[in-house]
């Protein structure tokens, strides 16, 4: 029994890694009827934080003829793998059920409403947590704690969801803005931690912090083509903030890479290229990542053979 009083209501958690296993644990510790939907079944979840390691016991869950139609559905596949969660949405998802995407990039809720029924319920999720699953069913917590879904009564109820967990929830009325002022540091810390095989320490180098400002620089003319509203200041305060971070931080791309995984690059330095085109922007630096993390994704550290 986790901790608390244990609350009306489910939770489907689409996607076993390093998000969906640390959210499934936040709230099933905070005392919430919790399911991890999985691709490939695995015996216990372990998560490893600040206060230690420890078993949650969620319920995991490989088959989605095993499960039922639920309150909540929280999507945390990588963007290229929204599709993988049609079958599960298939049983998951009611009338009256919300499904919250909580993923990298923009236009979260549009990736994924193709795979749901046409009057479903969505909501866009941004994530800042810093999380690495080590190896099937074991995550590693390095730091912070939040998410950021539009305002409105959907949004009021995510942060009622998430009430006793260490989730700050923050709620926004401009979330366009929200959502690419995150992919304006995804754009550069994921890329850039995966290609060179290097941590958040790597931005101490001065040549990368100069790339890094490059690479910004496209991105905020590029999201504010598109709506948002972003200034050198975003850029700057993204910067410092690597620039303070110690320890193993690194990025959901560097683990991906290290694993020999797919890389997320489409949706991230994918979309950035993507509506530079629709609004006829240059973005050289971003071509260029986007193609060198073409070349790396899904291959082996040890290059071809």
């Amino acid at each position: 029994m986790a901790d608390g009083t244990r609350q009306a209501g489910s939770v489907a958690v689409i996607g076993s890694g390093g998000i969906g296993g640390y959210l499934a644990g936040a709230l099933e510790r905070a005392g919430r009827h919790v399911t991890l939907c999985v691709r490939t079944p695995f015996d216990r979840l372990v998560v490893t934080d600040a206060a230690g390691e420890r078993e949650v016991p969620v319920r995991i869950v490989a088959d989605p003829s095993e499960v039922s139609v639920a309150n909540w559905v929280l999507v945390t596949t990588k963007a290229q793998d929204t599709a993988s969660a049609e079958p599960w949405f298939r049983t998951l998802v009611g009338p009256a059920t919300r499904v919250v995407v909580v993923q990298n990039g923009v236009g979260q809720a549009e990736r994924a409403r193709p795979h749901l029924p046409a009057d479903a319920t969505v909501v866009p999720a941004i994530i800042y947590c810093s999380v690495e699953r080590t190896a099937p069913g074991r995550i590693t917590h390095h730091g912070s704690t939040k998410m950021s879904v539009p305002a409105g009564p959907d949004g009021a109820a995510f942060a009622e969801l998430f009430a006793g967990t260490p989730f700050e929830i923050t709620r926004e009325a401009d979330f366009v803005t929200v959502a690419w002022r995150k992919l304006l540091s995804n754009a550069v810390v994921n890329p850039i931690t995966a290609l060179t095989l290097r941590r958040i320490v790597v931005f101490n180098d001065p040549a990368i912090q100069n790339l890094a400002r490059g690479l910004m620089d496209e991105v905020i003319r590029v999201a504010n083509a598109e709506g948002a509203r972003l200034t050198d200041a975003d850029a700057t305060r993204i910067l410092e903030g690597y620039l303070r971070m110690t320890g193993d931080g690194g990025s959901s791309m560097l683990y991906d890479r290290l694993a020999g995984r797919p890389l997320e690059h489409a949706h991230l330095t994918g979309a950035v290229v993507a509506a530079a085109e629709r609004h006829g922007i240059d973005v050289p630096l971003n071509r260029a990542i986007l193609a060198l993390a073409g070349a790396a994704s899904g291959q082996g550290l040890a290059g071809d053979r």
